[in-house]
Order: structure tokens, then sequence, then C-alpha cells
């Protein structure tokens, strides 16, 4: 048997009697490489593998009973193989019987034993089986002792053919004195062979339809009419009854039953937005699982919208971790297995030439504002490619719900460019493109592509950016924000919720505003965004820009980001790097807190518990070194609650009841009975981005901005800590109680059209601010109320 130097795998000739066989064989034999990979030379070798383990048993029986060599039977012909029919049995072309004819072409002169195996040798390169072992006579090999490499190509075909045949008595005697366990092996040739293996590369090859195909090629979809829809005032029957936007349930009043030939559509009974809300509740309280929970909201959107947000709007606490977080983590999740109907536009970059056509397609005209993402970093759960599409639906419920902004004025879209999610690729209900991300270069021009249409289509809506991978995120922000009415919630609104969150802690804390030091455990997008915008809370209080970014101190998956850490540092994170270290590096963010000595410890790491007792108490610690009454920050935002760095129970327990607190998903109350007897009751707070993004959304569509500035994101953060009320003060909250959003969004909506006014962006009529510079906030925010949706049934 001939050896390859320095390498384990064996190379073995196969006697044919068609030269254009072995020719082939040969030729592939000297240019693949088969040591340590897997030669996929064609899927019809593994359905030959397949076939020959289901007729095993005659296989066995052939070879036990038949000699080596030509077959005895004459009655048995074979047609002349070509070259071609080889080169197109390797070539994934040929037909199934082809196939099966070159498998029996060559077991006429090896055994269906060997030629399976040595196929399998090929598709997997695994050991060989006993009985080829056995078989690697000098009939069937070459050998060399000099340090050439020896293989197929050193025996000619006929050279071996003519061994083969001269050495049949001398294999036949060998075949006697095989072990026990061979002529078990024998008796079941693919006993060695995992089954299992090449079925699941059959699916899969089965499932990636795109192979082989050119992707730099498209095409444009062209329609040749138009979608005619009926009118509300038109709709009848069921076209009312299966219109969402139409239904309103049981709360038709008889004219409008008549009027609309509802009548017996409906049962003959009238129930208000009460009642109706009431059997919504119940039905959801019987379900078990979040999921659950959620379809079923889905499901009563999808049929009842009024009835839809009139429920969210008056349950906010109850119904909103269903529509959005921490719900809607597992949603995504599982959203090709849960999939029944469409809900937003999928863009697909197959289709890059026909965006213009997509956003046309949406069903309900001039859409004010959009969320779009990739899937490409999905809360903390990665690449979820087309299953990200959830997140989008969740956010724009939460616009609605929250900023008033009607539901037929939204619009959620997925751009899809393939997925990094084995899961994904693997699955055969994924509903994305199953193949890997395109290039960056690719994507930024598809986005390019996306950002251009939108504004030709829909000059009027807001684009807000989601759950892009950190790097993308940066690029299309800075790439797309002085042309195009856009922002990114990850980066500008996380930073805005989480800077009001922080005005009113150090207001609470008992550290002065010069001697607090940050440590950011996280340097994403959402980490790095934070941080600038708390940056700036510094700069507007007298700071200098340097001595403001001294501050802080970001951690990541290496340590203390610092510019002589040896590592190529993304290039969101350069401009927090440290320089001042001195040389030290340091890895633990243990050993940050002992070096910098926090009094605020702010988490975006996805990474449930990194906040340990020892990091918790750690901060305590440095806290209660600066003096008397003063209380740590500790802000764990990373959604869903599955990644929070730690929960409200354990940062109230490792700080003796001190903490401020701030989270991205909802904990409950948590309450401890004192030594007296007496019970006390810990508030803990949501830094949720419902709180300033449909404000600032609703504030930009009012205003009719042509950009959405800096400073309105800021004041977005100012008014939102400006809006608790004395309650919720008196409780030492830092957020407006969740069922008080709505009221927090007209605060925020009001004072980010006026900032848009002062940064000169704001195209509404002169005359019209010259009004509202009249008379102040009440005449704004009547202007505001005007304008939202309110669902009435």
């Amino acid at each position: 048997m001939g050896k390859s130097r320095g390498s384990s795998s064996t190379w073995m000739a196969l006697p044919s009697a068609s030269p254009g066989v072995q020719k082939l064989i040969n030729r592939l034999a000297l240019t693949k490489r088969v040591t340590g990979t897997t030669i996929d030379l064609s899927i019809l070798f593994a359905r030959a593998l397949l076939v020959a383990h289901r007729s095993r048993a005659a296989a066995a029986a052939a070879t036990a009973t038949r000699p080596f060599g030509p077959s005895r039977n004459p009655n048995i012909k074979h047609k002349p193989l070509t070259e071609e029919d080889v080169q197109s049995h390797f070539d994934d072309r040929a037909p199934l019987s082809i196939t099966h004819q070159i498998h029996a072409h060559v077991s006429s002169r090896l055994s269906s034993l060997l030629v399976a195996d040595y196929y399998l040798h090929l598709l997997f390169p695994l050991p060989l089986s006993p009985l080829t072992h056995a078989m690697a006579s000098p009939a069937f090999s070459t050998s060399s002792t000099s340090s050439d490499i020896s293989t197929p190509r050193s025996m000619s075909p006929s050279s071996s053919v003519a061994s083969g045949r001269s050495s049949q008595s001398s294999i036949s005697n060998k075949r006697m004195s095989i072990s026990s366990s061979r002529r078990i092996s024998a008796s079941n040739p693919m006993s060695s062979v995992d089954i299992a293996t090449i079925e699941e590369a059959m699916k899969m090859a089965n499932l990636d339809t795109l192979r082989g195909y050119a992707q730099d090629h498209y095409g444009e979809v062209h329609q040749y009419t138009n979608t005619e829809y009926v009118s509300q005032n038109q709709a009848l029957g069921y076209q009312v009854l299966r219109e969402p936007l139409w239904n309103k349930g049981l709360s038709f009043t008889p004219e409008q039953r008549a009027s609309k030939n509802l009548t017996g559509l409906i049962p003959h009974v009238m129930e208000g937005a009460e009642r109706q809300c009431e059997r919504a509740l119940k039905m959801i309280r019987t379900r078990q699982t979040g999921i659950d929970k959620y379809l079923y909201l889905s499901n009563l959107k999808d049929q009842n919208v009024d009835l839809f947000y009139r429920l969210l709007m008056d349950n906010a606490k109850e119904m909103m971790p269903l529509v959005y977080t921490p719900t809607i983590g597992d949603v995504c999740l599982q959203y090709s297995t849960l999939y029944t109907r469409p809900e937003a536009l999928y863009i697909s970059i197959k289709q890059r030439k026909s965006i213009r056509t997509m956003l046309r397609n949406w069903p309900y005209p001039n859409p004010e504002i959009c969320v779009v993402t990739d899937g490409s970093r999905i809360l903390g759960l990665g690449d979820l490619g087309v299953n990200g599409v959830g997140i989008p639906i969740g956010k724009l419920a939460l616009y609605t719900a929250a900023a008033g902004i009607h539901p037929e004025k939204t619009l959620p879209i997925v751009l899809d460019c393939g997925t990094a999610n084995e899961g994904n690729l693997k699955d055969p209900l994924y509903l994305g493109l199953r193949q890997k991300r395109v290039s960056v270069a690719e994507q930024q021009a598809f986005m390019d592509e996306f950002m251009e249409a939108v504004v030709d289509v829909y000059p009027n809506m807001v684009v807000q950016f989601e759950d892009f991978e950190s790097e993308k995120a940066f690029n299309y922000l800075d790439r797309y924000r002085n042309s195009h009415k856009c922002f990114n919630d990850d980066i500008q609104g996380t930073g805005a919720v989480v800077l009001a969150g922080y005005i009113g802690a150090v207001n609470l804390s008992g550290v002065p505003v010069e001697e607090q030091r940050l440590v950011f455990m996280g340097a994403g997008s959402a980490g790095v965004g934070v941080a600038k915008q708390l940056v700036e809370y510094y700069t507007k209080r007298g700071l200098s820009e340097a001595a403001a970014r001294d501050k802080f101190w970001l951690v990541d998956t290496k340590g203390l980001v610092t510019k002589d850490r040896g590592d190529k540092l993304a290039e969101h994170k350069k401009y927090f790097a440290r320089t001042d270290n001195n040389g030290h590096q340091f890895r633990t963010l243990e050993e940050v807190i002992e070096y910098v000595k926090p009094t605020a410890l702010v988490g975006l790491t996805a990474t449930f518990g990194v906040f340990t007792e020892s990091v918790v108490r750690a901060l305590k610690a440095s806290v209660d070194a600066g003096g008397l009454g003063r209380r740590p920050i500790l802000f764990p935002l990373s959604n869903p609650l599955s990644k929070a760095e730690c929960t409200f129970e354990q940062a109230v327990s490792w700080t003796d009841g001190t903490v401020i607190f701030a989270s991205g998903s909802p904990f409950a109350n948590f309450s401890v009975k004192s030594s007296d007897g007496h019970v006390v009751t810990y508030y803990p707070n949501q830094g949720n981005n419902v709180y300033v993004f449909p404000g600032i959304g609703l504030g930009a569509i009012l205003a009719k901005a042509s950009r959405v500035t800096d400073n309105m994101i800021y004041t977005s953060a100012a008014a939102l800590a400006g809006s608790l009320n004395a309650d919720e003060i008196h409780k030492g909250l830092i957020y407006p109680r969740i069922d008080r959003v709505r009221d927090a969004s007209i605060i925020v909506a009001r004072e980010v059209m006026k900032a848009a006014r002062r940064d000169g962006v704001s195209m509404l009529p002169e005359e019209q601010w010259i009004e509202w510079e009249e008379w102040g906030d009440p005449a704004l925010e009547k202007y505001i109320k005007a304008r939202i949706y309110d669902p009435q049934l």
C-alpha cells in the first residue's frame, strides 16, 4: 500500500476494465488533498452508499460466493462506461442509474465492499475497514523505498489489472485466513459507517438551494398591475371584519351593523372596550408561557388593532414585557417555527434591484416611521438573520402604545443578507437566505441602496436602525445621520435612557459630580453609545471633553480597554481607550474595580451573572470609602432577563439595601423584614428604551425634522429625567412608572420638537412656531395630543 510522505492517508489502487474510470480516479487522487479534509465529490456517492447499506445482505452473500475478478455469469452484461459517464457522475449531473452502473461496474472487479469503503474514504476521510486493509496485498498496492511520494498514478491501469488477475489465487488464499472479526466486518461492510452522518450531509445539501450560483447578478421584479384596495367607506361584511384596522369586535353599534352588512356575522351582543379587554386578559392569564401569551396577543392584533392597543395601553406593566423584552427574545429565536402570516417587509439582498417595488407594496400609504434591522445582533442573542424581524414588529407596537403613533403609519423591515448562525442554516424551516452573510462591503452597498429607495418612496419617513452588529451600527449612523432622517436606538436611544437614569441616580447617590467615576462592562455599540451620552452630560456641566472622557473606564472580554493592550481595537472603542495605565493591563473586572475605585458600574455585556457578589461588594466598598451617606450606582442593562448581569434581589442583598439600581428588563419589588419586624420594600428601576425612543420618533415626525440631531437626543434624556412625579421621587425612583410611559413620551416629544426648532431642522411653518412661542408648552402639548392615536371601541 503506497503512502504519501508525512501523511496518514492510504492510497488504494482500484483495478478496472475501463481505463477512463481508472484515469479519472487517479487524477482525483493526485489533485485532491485528502488528509484531514472531506472531499465532496458528489451527493450521488452518498446515495450509492445508502443503496449498498440497504442491500448489504445481498452484497455479503455475493462476496461470500463469488470470487474476485470478472463476473462468472455470462448472462450479466454491463454497458461499457465512458469517461464522460464517470465525469458526469463526479459533477453531480448523472442520473441515479449511472451511479448504480458505475457502482456495479467497479464491483465486478473489486467487490461491493471495497467500492463502498473507497467511496466512503473519499467522502469522509476515516480509517479504512479491516477488510480493506486485508486486501492491501502487493497485487493491489504500490510501494516505494525511496522518499518519492507514492500515488495511484505510479501504477498504470493495465499493469494494475494484470497484477490483480495474476494474484487472484493468492488473494483467495489470504481470504481463507481472515480472522473471525474480519469475517463479521465482511458480512456487514457498512457496520462501521455512520449512516446518520451521511444522511445529515444529504439533508444539508438538499437545503443548500443556492449552491453554485453567481452572487453578483441581480434581476428586477416587474409587477404588471397595482394592488387595488377597498376603502373603509366602501367595505362591507367580512371586508370590514377581516381588516384589523377597521374591525371593532363586539363594539359595532346597531346602525353600523346594518350599514356595514354585519348582521349575523358577529354575536348579537354589544360590548365596550372594558368588557372586551377583560375577556382578553382572562385568556392571556390562562396561558402558561410567555410565548403562548405573545401568540395570543399577536393573533388579537391581527384581528382587532384597536382592542390590542387599548389592552396594551391600559395594562402596560403586564403587557409590555410580553410584546417586547424579555419575551421577544424567545420569539425571535423561534420566529421561523412560529410564523403564520407576514407582519413586515422582508427585503432580501437577492432582490436588491426591487427595493422600491417592495416598499410600494406595503399596504398602508405614507408610513411615518420604520424600524429596520438586518438581524446581525439581536438583543444579546447574536446573529439571528431574518428571525430578528420580531424586534421591529415589537418595537413599533411600543411606538404606538407609548407615543400614540398610528399603527398604519408604522413600517417594520428586515434586511436579509444571510446569516452566520449555523443553527438557522441547518434548520429546514428557516425563512431567510440559507447562506453565509455577504461581505461587509456588499452589506454597505445594499444599505446605501435601501436608504436611497426610502428617500425616493417615503421621503418624510423617519428611519430607526435597530440591532445591527456593532461596527455596522456605528458606521451606518455616521454615514446617514446628516443626510437622512434617522437615528440608532441601540446607540442613541440606550444612551439617552441611561443618561436620564444617571442624572437621577447622581442626585440620589450623595457623591459629588466631580468625584464620579464610571466602569462600563461591555464595549459594544450600546456600551460606547451610552458612555458618549454621559460624556456630554459632563461637558454641559463645564468639564472639557478630555476631562469628561477620563471619567470612564471600559472593559471588554479581554479586560480594560487600553491603547497598549496589544490587540487591534475596534474603531468605536478607540475613543475611550486608556493611556494612563503605565503599561499595566487589567484582565478582570475585579482588577479594574480595585484599580479605578468606581462610584458607578454599568453592564452591557449580554452575559448573565457577570456582576458577581465579589464585584458588587467591591463596588460598594469603593463608594463607602469616600464617606458616609454615599450610595453605589449599579445598572445591569442587558436584555433579556436571561442575559442580565445580576438580579435586583442580589444587588439589594450585596449592598445592604444602599444600591441605586436600574436594569434593562423588569424585576419585581423586593421586600425584606428588618430586625425590628418592619418590612422594607425596595423598588427597582427599569432603564427601558421605551421611555425615550417613542418620544424621539414622535417629536421628529411632528416637528417635520429634516434630520435627528445630537441635541434632540440629549434633550430627550433631560426631558425624561424631569418627568417624574412626587410619588415616584418619594419612592426613590429614577424613571417614571411604566404605566405612565405615555405621559413621559408626550413630554419627551415636546422637548424634542423644541430642540429641532433650536437646531434649525424643523420644517414646520414659521407662524406655527411663533404661536407656540407666544403661548408656551400648553399650546404645544395640545397640538401633540390632537395628533396621537387613542383607540376607541
